[in-house]
């Protein structure tokens, strides 16, 4: 990663084709997209937004020509800048100017927001939409033997109902993680350890665990709700970083094996998604407790 990070710094045009490259590759890997938007980032928190821009001017171009010549049509080009590299240049602008994660982390769940209302804006009610989009794959786990015609429609109808915030939800926490690749990236060249420092600190306002309490406490009043499940969807992922910071502060603080972190990451493989509702349980615990203040941290002992 640090070689990738060094050659993106070399210069516009190597960052501009680390971006390309990747936004292509991530039509067949997804989370190629991911390495793109923090070539963008990099290069917006180091440089400035109008570097930024240049690069993902650049890399647009570059990428249409790549679409082109594979697909016959630029358009993928316009998906990529929309999807990938505009709202992590965003995000970027604002941890550049504020130096704020938890401000950085607020405006990327806005974008989930603004993706859930448009959608129920522009679509009505979106569950019938998912529900036509899933049908491919109802029918291939009705051909492989799966599941039958009345356990299939039962199966979609549920997931359709959490697709919009799912959607939104992804959307914006994969460009969150793209901004902190990008911020790591810029720390491993300039700052060593910075960004570790800065995430453990990671603490969002209480407004935040309000809000995860008051739609849970609706969803429960009134399942069928579509907003109340979009919203407490879009409201997790806040939750899993504050509980990700807790545990990687808790792991510096008392000074124990990163074995401890190994450990926790492994669970969210084999114990998903269990795994990731406790840590968002821990998150909105943190919030409202603030473990931070009330552990005190071992002092390493210099005799």
């Amino acid at each position: 990663m640090l070689g990738l990070a060094t050659f993106i710094m070399r210069g516009r045009s190597q960052a501009a084709l680390v971006a390309a490259v990747f936004a292509v590759l991530s039509l067949l890997f997804p989370l190629a997209g991911m390495l793109s938007s923090a070539t963008v980032a990099l290069v917006t928190l180091r440089q400035g937004p109008v570097e930024g821009l240049i690069v993902g001017a650049f890399a647009g171009l570059a990428s249409g020509l790549f679409a082109f010549a594979a697909l016959g049509s630029p358009a993928p080009a316009l998906g990529f800048a929309l999807a990938l590299w505009l709202p992590v240049w965003a995000l970027a602008l604002v941890l550049r100017n504020t130096r704020s994660q938890p401000l950085a982390v607020s405006l990327a769940s806005l974008m989930g927001l603004l993706i859930v209302v448009g959608m129920r804006l522009g679509v009505g009610d979106p569950v019938p939409y998912w529900t036509e989009l899933m049908e491919p794959v109802r029918q291939g786990l009705i051909e492989g033997g799966l599941t039958t015609e009345a356990g299939s429609q039962v199966l979609i109808a549920e997931v359709a109902r959490w697709m919009t915030g799912a959607f939104a939800a992804a959307f914006y926490f994969q460009a969150l993680l793209a901004l902190f690749l990008g911020r790591w990236w810029q720390a491993l060249l300039y700052n060593p350890g910075g960004f570790g420092s800065e995430f453990r600190d990671l603490r969002l306002s209480r407004g935040v665990g309000v809000l995860g309490m008051a739609l849970l406490a609706w969803l429960l009043v009134d399942q069928d709700n579509q907003w109340a499940a979009d919203l407490l969807i879009l409201v997790t992922p806040l939750l899993l970083l504050q509980g990700l910071a807790l545990i990687h502060w808790l792991v510096k603080a008392l000074q124990a094996s990163r074995g401890w972190l190994v450990g926790v990451y492994a669970l969210y493989l084999l114990a998903m998604p269990h795994a990731q509702v406790l840590t968002a349980g821990l998150g909105l615990a943190d919030i409202w407790v603030n473990v931070r203040a009330r552990v005190r941290p071992r002092q390493t002992d210099t005799h």
